[in-house]
């Protein structure tokens, strides 16, 4: 399309719908096969261990082409370089299914990151462009719940699909998504006229990459994710190998921003946090994202490892929270554009996030289905009600030339804080589950009455089993010490929630450092 031809009229919200398939599909694949490694496992001939770079792969593939979006979707036209990651995606995904080896398997997740990582930034940049300003926050809860519900459907779907299927489905899945997904982009999505203008120029002068930049940041971002997936794994700092990637990811990330902040053209504009609001939208919503991963993780394991469900049945218990998140996204952004200000919204969505954080922290072992719906309920609701006023707030107070720099840096920091969130998740419970052993283990006492009677009472049952009353009493104390390790691990995972209400409440205050962020019309009124 030239410059002079006038754009043909889409009705925005068949373009949300379209990226929303997308993004959807790329969400899912972040979570979807966390449930089915120990099948891939087994049918490649391969250890458990082995099998976890499936998702180590992907994770960083995705985490090196975040920031790199940007300049990649003005260099193509954001619309090609939509459809060729959509493609791509859709493509690998077919591979993925097909994969005859773990290591043929590995190399195909991570060419299907490298292709979803561009779909979540360029699908907000295209939201971002599609809706004024006054509509903007309704357009973003589309978004938002593609976001927030495809890695609480994706544990649930993986499960379902495995269980009753085939391993393999979890990625042949994607494949008329995406068919679908190309289609409607051909006929829906149009470059805006000041991105084809940015592009022309950039062709004009000649296309200059940021080599240097692109390289530190990948180097960086690349080794702290292996960081945080295999830091627990390895034993953090016990190990070179997580000693040395850190170093990596120091030195890349620390050069790589220096770098960029004195590049005449950078690939990732780091100057736009700059911006107070940007600033803000960007911390919180890197906040939201470790507390909404962190919690993600470490539900389903705490059913599963401690209350005896199967990933299926813990899916189910934990799904309904998505509908609530979309419910909350769509009031938010009604009230939004009713004009109230995003920041109270903000504000009391990460109230909300805290205290379905704070409902964990008191659950047991007891804890009913009901029980345990109740505080995701309330977390995903709270999440929900951040999502679409955080970001169009973010933009706010920044050009409409920088929506796609803009949502590239966005989404490379809501990135990073879900790996944060897994990386301390893991941590935070090997950590505490070792304390809390120690301790329980100092109470246990052979000259303590209710100790001694415990054990006396279960050697009798096992001997009364056995009819062996050493064997009984051996028995007995493996009895005593399953509870112990039970009840560590319970109080091991209540220490992470009480994490997570620390991390909620303290978006409360970063919302309340923006700027006034109201929209009237199209225009916001802080302009």
């Amino acid at each position: 399309m030239s410059a002079g031809t006038p754009r043909r009229v889409v009705n925005p919200w068949l373009v949300a719908l379209t990226v929303t398939i997308a993004t959807f599909m790329e969400v899912l694949d972040t979570s979807i096969a966390n449930v089915a490694l120990p099948h891939i496992a087994g049918s490649l001939g391969a250890s458990q261990d082995d099998a976890n770079w499936v998702l180590t792969g992907y994770l960083v593939a995705n985490a090196m082409i975040i920031p790199l979006s940007s300049w990649l979707s003005t260099a193509m036209g954001r619309k090609r370089y939509y459809m060729t990651c959509v493609a791509l995606f859709t493509v690998t995904s077919a591979l993925c299914g097909l994969a005859t080896s773990l290591p043929m398997l590995i190399l195909w997740r991570v060419v299907q990151g490298l292709a979803g990582g561009g779909l979540q930034p360029v699908s907000q940049a295209i939201l971002l462009d599609t809706f004024p300003a006054s509509r903007r926050a309704a357009g973003m809860a589309v978004y938002g719940v593609a976001a927030l519900t495809a890695p609480v459907l994706g544990p649930t779907l993986g499960g379902w699909i495995t269980d009753n299927y085939s391993w393999r489905w979890i990625f042949y899945i994607n494949i008329p998504a995406g068919l679908l997904a190309l289609g409607l982009n051909a006929l829906l999505v149009a470059d805006p006229e000041y991105l084809r203008a940015e592009r022309a120029r950039l062709h004009l002068r000649g296309l200059r990459v940021d080599y240097v930049g692109i390289g530190l940041f990948a180097l960086g971002l690349g080794c702290l994710e292996v960081v945080l997936d295999k830091g627990q794994e390895w034993d953090w700092f016990g190990s070179h190998a997580i000693i040395t990637m850190t170093i990596l990811t120091v030195a890349g990330l620390g050069l790589g921003v220096a770098w960029e902040l004195r590049h005449p053209e950078p690939f990732i504009d780091l100057r736009l946090l700059g911006e107070r609001n940007f600033r803000m939208s960007c911390s919180i919503i890197f906040l939201v994202y470790a507390v909404l991963f962190g919690s993600i993780l470490l539900l389903p394991l705490m059913m599963q490892s401690l209350m005896r469900y199967d990933a299926t049945n813990a899916g189910l218990v934990l799904s309904p929270a998505g509908l609530f998140s979309m419910i909350a996204m769509v009031f938010s952004a009604a009230l939004m554009k009713k004009g109230v200000d995003a920041r109270w919204l903000i504000a009391f969505g990460g109230a909300i996030t805290a205290y379905g954080s704070y409902i964990m922290v008191g659950l047991n072992l007891q804890a009913g289905p009901h029980q345990l719906m109740l505080p995701r309920v309330v977390q995903m609701a709270g999440a929900g009600l951040v999502f679409a006023p955080l970001t169009a707030a973010a933009v706010m107070y920044l050009p409409a030339t920088a929506n796609n720099r803009a949502s590239a840096l966005f989404n490379m920091l809501r990135n990073e804080g879900s790996s944060i969130g897994i990386g301390i998740s893991t941590a935070v419970l090997q950590r505490r589950l070792q304390h809390h052993t120690f301790r329980l283990t100092e109470g246990l006492q052979p000259l303590d009455p209710t100790v001694s009677d415990a054990l006396a009472s279960t050697g009798r049952f096992f001997t009364s089993v056995t009819g062996d009353p050493e064997r009984g009493r051996l028995m007995g104390l493996r009895a005593l010490e399953a509870v112990r390790d039970q009840q560590a691990y319970a109080q091991a995972f209540l220490d992470c929630f009480w994490v997570f209400t620390i991390l909620s409440l303290a978006t409360i205050p970063l919302a309340f450092l923006m700027k006034r962020s109201v929209v009237e019309g199209d225009v916001p009124l802080g302009h």
